[in-house]
């Protein structure tokens, strides 16, 4: 204990100073001998060290009692002993050496230790205290261990419904495929919760053993969403209105829906919506419907013409000469005698007699995953079950790119040639016309002017046109690349007088085989067998 020596002088001020903080009157504080333990002990510690130096030095009234802590100057740790520090600095090792004889250690010892070697957080207590008690000697034990930093969580939306477009066929236990679970709705009404925001939460701060500071890194919180037809109270959202909900762009959307309860006949003839459109009856041939989004019809289908800018789902199927055009993808039940340009996937249980495109994948899953007759292309890949059948249907399978594809991207890179050559001679001409029109001035002839406004306009007209056929030179190419790794996968039988084409190859099967996949391999197509384990 330290003691330090305050006159009566000092020791007033300090009374009336406490005084004043407390809200009491400076006359009103009580004596002096009664306040002096806690005045004494107040002035030390808010006196600068020049005015408590000058204090000592006058006559002594009173000795006020100041704890200290001592800081370590040395060990008495026998020699051999060593204290090794990972190089991350996260955990400290101490080989303790046995004590001298007639020598004991303390836990404090190992403490002050650990502290002239720069270790100050992170102590394992229970192996401190197990070295002592134990006499644990000649071995390294873990003896402090730092802490890493818990990372936070950024704040985040909770979807209190499923934020995918649109819902495909579910596929049973058997291995079965429910075409009538297909939905491209999620329904929500007024009032409805629809979202939550979970504010971020701040991580923890690490350390290592020797006090260094490990931050976790920041987090942050997401701006209120925007969207259609929602309102927010606090941190909750909520529908305004009955209808369509969905996430675009991180944005929730809510829109209405043209729903018709029952057939749609000729009576009906045409519709057409911007949104979603579904009917919960049959469809009758010569029916067209355009929809700015999918299409969904839970009856049969006969031949109508069925336009989406998303996808076309339908439950009992198509037949009877039809036409489906959707930007999406198209789920059936079957697809018979029908037309079908997909520019995603073509997802159904049996295709009959169909010309049918798919700019993905075509594949046929169910009870039959068949296709039987017509033509079938995708880009990506087909996948079935069957391919033709026992009467030796001729059907056409071909993935990747067209063969009329290569031809028509030489044709495009001969084009884009040609104009090239075209607009180059033209701003030569041009150039050497300007050059003239400035060495003349005023002089220039009348039939010059008019024909560099001939030029100028041609000009534009080749850069028109070469930005077109660029376009559809790279997409072109983009559509052979996609194709390149193109296959057509049958895990079933397939029958004699089937078409496999791969890319711009092609081969007829002369007898019937199963379990086989095809692909292009250096322009010859090549069959493996698919074997299950």
């Amino acid at each position: 204990m330290a003691e330090v020596n305050l006159s009566s002088e000092q020791l007033d001020k300090l009374k009336a100073a406490m005084a004043r903080v407390k809200g009491k009157n400076a006359q009103a504080a009580q004596p002096a001998a009664q306040q002096q333990p806690a005045a004494q002990q107040a002035a030390v510690q808010r006196q600068p060290a020049a005015e408590a130096g000058a204090a000592q030095d006058t006559a002594p009234e009173s000795a006020v009692a100041v704890e200290t802590k001592a800081l370590p100057v040395e060990s008495n740790l026998a020699e051999g002993t060593y204290l090794r520090v990972e190089e991350d600095e996260m955990a400290a090792w101490l080989y303790l050496a046995p004590p001298d004889e007639g020598q004991t250690y303390t836990r404090r010892d190992l403490e002050n230790y650990l502290e002239l070697q720069g270790v100050v957080k992170g102590y394992h207590s229970s192996n401190l205290s197990a070295m002592i008690k134990k006499k644990v000697y000649d071995r390294e034990i873990l003896v402090a261990r730092g802490a890493q930093s818990k990372p936070g969580t950024d704040g985040w939306f909770e979807y209190l419904f499923s934020p995918e477009e649109h819902c495909g066929p579910r596929v049973n236990e058997d291995g079965s495929v429910d075409y009538s679970s297909m939905s491209a709705l999620q329904n929500v009404h007024k009032g409805d919760k629809v979202a939550i925001y979970h504010y971020a939460v701040q991580g923890e701060n690490g350390y290592t053993v020797t006090g260094g500071e490990m931050k976790a890194d920041p987090v942050r919180d997401l701006p209120p969403m925007r969207g259609k037809g929602i309102t927010r109270e606090n941190g909750t959202y909520y529908a305004q209105s009955d209808g369509k909900i969905e996430v675009k762009d991180g944005k929730i959307d809510i829109q209405n829906v043209h729903e018709i309860m029952g057939d749609v006949d000729a009576i009906i003839g045409k519709i057409e919506f911007f949104g979603d459109i579904i009917i919960n009856g049959n469809v009758e041939g010569g029916i067209v419907i355009r929809a700015g989004r999918n299409i969904e019809i839970h009856g049969t289908t006969g031949a109508a013409t069925l336009f989406a800018g998303g996808d076309v789902m339908l439950t009992r199927g198509i037949q009877g000469g039809g036409k489906i055009s959707a930007r999406g993808n198209v789920f059936a039940e079957f697809i018979e005698n029908t037309t079908v340009d997909a520019g995603g996937l073509v997802q159904c249980n049996v295709i009959l007699n169909a010309k049918v495109n798919a700019r993905d994948k075509v594949i046929t899953t169910g009870k039959r995953g068949a296709i039987i007759g017509g033509y079938t292309h995708a880009l990506k890949s087909i996948e079935a079950m069957t391919a033709g059948n026992d009467v030796e249907l001729k059907t056409v399978l071909h993935c990747g790119y067209e063969p009329e594809s290569f031809d028509k991207l030489l044709e495009a890179r001969r084009k884009e040639t040609e104009i090239k050559e075209r607009l180059s001679k033209l701003v030569d001409t041009m150039t050497e016309a300007l050059r003239e029109k400035r060495m003349r001035g005023a002089s220039t002839a009348k039939n010059t002017e008019a024909s560099l406004l001939e030029w100028n306009r041609l000009k534009d007209e080749y850069f028109a046109e070469l930005d077109k056929v660029g376009k559809e030179r790279e997409e072109l190419e983009t559509t052979m690349e996609e194709g390149r790794d193109s296959y057509i996968k049958v895990d079933g039988n397939i029958y004699r007088n089937v078409v496999i084409s791969v890319n711009a190859e092609q081969m007829t099967l002369d007898r019937n085989t199963c379990f086989m996949k095809y692909a292009a391999e250096k322009g010859v197509i090549e069959g493996t067998v698919i074997v299950h384990s």
